[in-house]
């Protein structure tokens, strides 16, 4: 709740609530409170300890944006079977909120043909997200040049990496900064004058 103050103070477009311990029902709950407490406010989360088509299931109406690491893409094949069963789950289930997909993504398979890659992804997924190799480190800016020039019109996100002091490297190329660790203290407490930073220098943008 009190990052939340943070970056609801701050301006920020929205949050994405992610668990890297407990569960994700736990996280569901959680999510409910900040609803309750900004109920206009655009609130995500990404269960780490579940399948996305698991996800899909569990996910009130209330869930503004789902975010997912490794979203099943291979550009090695013709057919996307786990993509493809993702797709059947979130329609399944109903939701209609903004499924953020991670492609050429940390920790995941590395991904030779990023062109193929983020073409494949764009028909399944609303946003599609890619980071640098790790937590806190950007991404190399031809990558997401070449990502957001095969995704077209399609809104490309960050999710590593992003600093108050870099930020100015992306914008004009990418749509959605996914940022905790450059603008936070600590690895659970964001810093309101970083997040103001960030938040001015994108304000400032006119591209």
């Amino acid at each position: 709740m009190r990052n939340a103050r943070i970056a609801r103070s701050a301006e920020a477009d929205g949050i994405f609530l992610i668990n890297h311990t407990g569960f994700c029902e736990d996280l569901l709950t959680i999510h409910r409170r900040l609803h309750d407490e900004f109920p206009d406010w655009w609130i995500g989360i990404n269960c780490l300890d579940l399948d996305p088509e698991d996800v899909f299931e569990r996910l009130p109406e209330e869930v503004a944006g789902l975010w997912v690491d490794d979203a099943g893409i291979d550009e090695r094949t013709r057919d996307q079977p786990d993509a493809a069963m993702v797709a059947r789950a979130r329609q399944e289930s109903g939701w209609d909120g903004l499924y953020f997909g991670g492609v050429a993504f940390k920790y995941q398979r590395p991904v030779e043909d990023l062109t193929s890659a983020a073409r494949i992804a764009a028909r399944y997924m609303d946003v599609v997200t890619t980071s640098g190799p790790g937590t806190g480190i950007a991404a190399a800016r031809d990558k997401i040049v070449a990502m957001k020039e095969a995704v077209g019109d399609l809104p490309l996100a960050i999710a590593s990496g992003i600093t108050p002091e870099n930020v100015a490297d992306y914008l004009g190329v990418a749509d959605c900064f996914l940022v905790a660790t450059g603008i936070s203290r600590s690895f659970t407490e964001l810093d309101l004058e970083k997040v103001n930073r960030l938040l001015g220098r994108v304000r400032a943008f006119s591209g």
